[in-house]
């Protein structure tokens, strides 16, 4: 029978301001291992400290901008866009714009703070 996922579940956040995250899917929300689901909500000017996961994440932003700044350049994905970040990859998110971002991620295999290898202070 399908399982209906009546809310979710509100995660801590790193970076410089506030962030929402919303896991509905996941290791904490349904301890399901194999990938998560996230609603996230950033305000504008704000960033989080650089990672480089063991997990392939696949972000489409929903309102406003999220800048996705890699070893190679920076990426600014707008509304009605995705991105795509292979596990292994240096990555650091953003969202400099005025509006910041609403945005959906999905984390192959599922994010968990072991696996997404956050730069040091």
């Amino acid at each position: 029978m399908p399982q209906l996922i009546k809310k979710p579940t509100r995660a801590a956040s790193v970076g410089n301001k506030p962030k929402q995250i919303d896991e509905f899917v996941g290791v904490v929300n349904t301890q399901t291992p194999e990938v998560s689901i996230a609603h996230m909500q950033s305000a504008s000017g704000w960033v989080e400290p650089g990672q480089t996961p063991t997990f392939d994440e696949y972000t489409v932003v929903i309102k406003g901008m999220l800048q996705v700044e890699s070893q190679e350049g920076v990426l600014t994905v707008q509304a009605g866009q995705a991105v795509l970040v292979k596990r292994g990859e240096w990555v650091r998110y953003s969202t400099p714009g005025p509006d910041g971002a609403d945005y959906i991620s999905v984390c192959l295999p599922a994010f968990t703070l072991d696996s997404v290898h956050r730069d040091e202070a």
